[in-house]
């Protein structure tokens, strides 16, 4: 299964129009900032599942703050990040949260900076921006059979 992440598009959807016909995810999930943006992806490719969440500037927020995601034999705890401070540079809560709802993934955005590391079983993923920065980039998270799964991040 292969699932294609962006996160704070701020109403820049055209790039990800282009990631998703380019690489033709299974499942795309939206991070926040501009949750409308989710909403506009859904209508161009109603064919794939999307999952979103709002983030800290979606004003009447059409999507949840976090929500649970199935990507194969796991889970991905999805979230926009800053009720967690990972802008503080602080990740622990969010594995936390991550981890009392059995998810080995964790996805992120609101830094604007693309992560991808590992800690307390949880992989961790921020797909950077796909709006606004200068190098707007997104994630692909790969998720075998077998449960092990792969995360890179990829340029727009």
């Amino acid at each position: 299964m292969k699932a294609a992440v962006f996160s704070d598009s701020h109403g820049n959807t055209a790039l990800m129009e282009e990631a998703v016909r380019r690489t033709r995810p299974d499942v795309i999930i939206h991070l926040g900032d501009h949750d409308r943006d989710a909403m506009t992806l859904r209508q161009l490719f109603p064919e794939i599942p999307l999952y979103s969440v709002c983030g800290n500037c979606d004003i009447m927020p059409m999507s949840p703050a976090r929500d649970l995601v199935p990507l194969g034999p796991v889970k991905a705890f999805i979230t926009h990040g800053h009720l967690y401070g990972v802008k503080l540079g602080a990740v622990h809560s969010l594995v936390y949260a991550a981890q009392e709802q059995g998810a080995s993934i964790a996805l992120f955005g609101h830094t604007h900076e693309p992560f991808n590391d590992q800690l307390g079983g949880v992989h961790l993923v921020n797909p950077g921006t796909a709006g606004k920065g200068y190098c707007p980039t997104y994630a692909i998270i790969e998720v075998f059979d077998n449960g092990g799964v792969y995360c890179s991040i990829k340029d727009l």
